[in-house]
């Protein structure tokens, strides 16, 4: 080493091998970037990427070998050879590239470290090409071991170099570029401490030094005009890549109808909003804002006139919206829009909501008509109302919701015991659609007796819910939430399901009746759905009785009547609930093939007070048993109101008095029920909750 030290110190222009190695790493600097910018392109973009690296990997690597021997010393008079000088430039722009190539191949283990050996062999080829166009007046000889050493480092740190550029993830580039360099650098002065001169006596004398710094010069100048071209296209691709990146992040934070910010910009902007109210101990006020007559618009004029809505709107709150004053407004649905407002002591909120109602409320003029759609809104705010934006969000919905339902406000702000009470039945109608997979349901059954004897005749199924920490929820609170969210469906086919699977197991053969919503009955599947599960459970279907109420029938009469014939035919039995408290038309018995009329049990609670009340019962059974149809009283609490009924003739009866609502293993253990042989069994097996839907 002591051989490369001398050679460096004194036998070089130690300006000009600064100015050499200074050009050898910012070459490999641009190089190395070059080429990682390149690896994350395909085709002839990568192809591209990669001829930009070899051209200044490999001008950088000539330039650094010419300029080092400009500044070598050999103390007689030297030429190049311009054919030689001009080849060896070649083989290294040529080199470099396809080494960049190779090891910039997608897959392979073998391209990296295969790719830098070319490069560092490319590098050795054109420094010793190099010197063969290095003429001086003197007897040169050569050291191998120095030569083969500086072959070997350029091809162990070209490997390196470039095994670092493809594998390491963070500051592979820097890695790649300072191995690229030092193999380079190495190579140069461990060649020139092998090439040995004894100089000749010859009359033409030394060659001229300052003409060689001048040419040094001039070849770094060419070398930065090089690097320069492939650091500037890096530069112009990364701001462009900057720029794209950008407009795609505005694009996905953007609203293209309405030019809003959408959902994901409105997220990012209240969270910056709510750390900054936390930081500063301010309020941040968050409006939900929802169209009155959107669903109407659509209907009635199309979805592009909805869309001419929305866009009109969005570009009239986009109007009115002062950001400087912390103001914001987006679209976060199909027409549903949020609006924030920094409430620092400085702006009022109530000027605010003003703004956005005008232009919420001011007629939109589309062609030759007018549309006005209104809208409501709701307002909470952080911290009173929540202190998270999840609760945020939910609160102002709640608020807006309120607004909507409530025809003499168009803004309501947030009220914890109002909107608690629909948050608590959103997260029930949630719990009751999981109710069945968890296996809180319950089917309770009422018996059905005759009035005179008290034989059983039958029972009715009636759902239960156990919640377990709440325990039984009222079927009052949680069946009309079942209707309103579709969920009866689903819990109405189960019940169905369930009911005739026990009625099946039980050894005297009484009948079960099913209650049905009428949502249940307009579905077009029912009679189909009846029929399946009659024949999967084995019930006769004559023990099968469906309970149905007037206005069920009453919306759709033709409809209704080819649904009852279709259900009549399977031989299932059909019942009229709650007569009395409907339309009561004796049409509807006459138009309608039932089995049975349920007096209301409100009926029965007054027959002891009210004579009138009993006129009424009386004409009932008088117009079913000449119908020739079964009459039922429910809600028979007293021995009173059991007398009353027997005495005018009712035939059948339920009630708390002849017997309570209970599950079918409490009927069973007090002997009220009695199971087929081989019941126990079946139970054992009965599938689970929700594979009994599926069956």
């Amino acid at each position: 080493m002591m051989t490369v030290f001398k050679c460096v110190a004194y036998e070089h222009n130690h300006w000009l091998v600064l100015l050499a190695i200074a050009i050898c790493f910012a070459g490999s600097w641009v190089a190395a970037r070059l080429f990682k910018r390149g690896r994350r392109t395909t085709g002839m973009t990568r192809a591209g990427w990669q001829f930009l690296a070899g051209l200044a990997g490999g001008v950088s690597t000539w330039c650094t070998h010419f300029v080092g021997m400009l500044g070598f010393l050999p103390g007689a008079p030297v030429s190049f050879d311009p054919l030689l000088t001009a080849l060896s430039a070649l083989v290294a722009v040529l080199g470099v590239t396809t080494g960049f190539i190779i090891a910039g191949r997608p897959g392979g283990r073998s391209g990296p470290p295969l790719g830098g050996a070319v490069v560092g062999l490319s590098v050795a080829a054109m420094h010793y090409t190099g010197m063969l166009a290095y003429r001086v007046q003197g007897l040169v000889t050569w050291n191998s071991g120095l030569l083969v050493f500086s072959i070997a480092c350029a091809l162990v740190l070209g490997a390196l170099a470039l095994q670092c550029g493809v594998r390491m993830r963070r500051r592979g580039s820097d890695m790649m570029a300072l191995l690229l360099a030092l193999g380079i650098v190495l190579l140069h002065f461990i060649g020139m401490s092998a090439f040995s001169v004894q100089p000749l006596g010859v009359a033409n004398g030394f060659s001229n030094p300052e003409a060689f710094q001048v040419l040094a010069l001039a070849i770094a100048l060419m070398s930065t005009l090089v690097v320069a071209a492939g650091l500037v296209s890096y530069l112009i691709d990364d701001q462009s890549r900057s720029e794209n990146v950008e407009r795609l992040r505005q694009m996905a934070l953007t609203d293209t109808l309405t030019d809003l910010p959408n959902r994901s910009g409105f997220d990012n902007h209240i969270d910056r909003e709510l750390a900054l109210a936390k930081d500063q101990r301010t309020q941040v006020a968050l409006i939900g804002i929802d169209l009155n007559r959107f669903k109407e618009i659509n209907d009635l004029r199309g979805h592009k006139t909805g869309d001419d809505v929305l866009r009109v709107l969005g570009h009239r709150l986009k109007s009115v919206i002062r950001p400087t004053e912390g103001e914001f407004v987006a679209r976060v649905g199909g027409d549903e829009f949020a609006a924030l407002m920094r409430l620092d002591g400085t702006h009022d909120l109530g000027t605010f909501l003003e703004r956005l109602e005008a232009v919420l409320h001011k007629p939109i003029r589309l062609e030759d008509y007018e549309i006005s759609p209104g809208a409501s809104l709701g307002v909470a705010l952080f911290p009173d109302d929540a202190h998270d934006r999840e609760t945020l969000v939910q609160n102002a919905d709640l608020a807006m919701y309120r607004a909507k339902n409530d025809l003499s406000q168009r803004i309501c702000y947030y009220e914890k015991d109002m909107d608690e009470l629909v948050k608590a039945r959103r997260r029930m109608s949630v719990e009751l659609r999981d109710a069945i997979v968890r296996d809180e349901l319950e089917i309770h059954y009422q018996v059905q007796t005759l009035v005179v004897t008290g034989e059983t005749l039958g029972y009715e199924a009636l759902l239960r819910w156990n919640h377990g920490p709440q325990g039984y929820i009222p079927p009052g609170e949680f069946i009309p939430l079942a209707e309103q969210t579709g969920a009866i469906l689903e819990l109405g086919e189960w019940v169905l399901r369930r009911a005739c699977a026990d009625a099946a197991l039980w050894a005297q053969p009484y009948t079960v009746a099913v209650n049905l919503s009428a949502v249940q009955f307009n579905h077009s599947d029912l009679p189909k759905l009846i029929r399946d599960v009659l024949e999967e459970t084995g019930l006769a279907p004559h023990r099968l009785e469906l309970e149905l109420t007037e206005s069920t029938v009453f919306a759709d009469g033709d409809r209704a009547r080819n649904i009852l014939r279709q259900i009549k035919a399977l031989g299932v039995k059909v019942a009229l609930d709650d007569f009395g408290t409907g339309y009561s038309s004796l049409d509807t018995l006459l138009s309608f093939p039932f089995d049975k009329i349920k007096i209301d049990r409100a009926f029965v609670h007054e027959a002891l007070t009210n004579p009138q009340t009993i006129a009424i019962i009386r004409a009932i059974l008088a117009l079913g048993h000449g119908l020739g149809l079964s009459v039922l009283a429910e809600g028979i609490e007293s021995e009173d109101q059991l007398n009353i009924l027997e005495v005018e003739g009712c035939t059948e009866g339920q009630g708390f008095l002849l017997g309570r609502p209970q599950p079918m293993a409490d009927l069973v253990a007090a002997g009220h029920l009695v199971l087929r042989p081989g019941a126990g069994e079946r139970l054992a097996q009965r599938p689970p909750p929700d594979e009994l839907m599926q069956a």
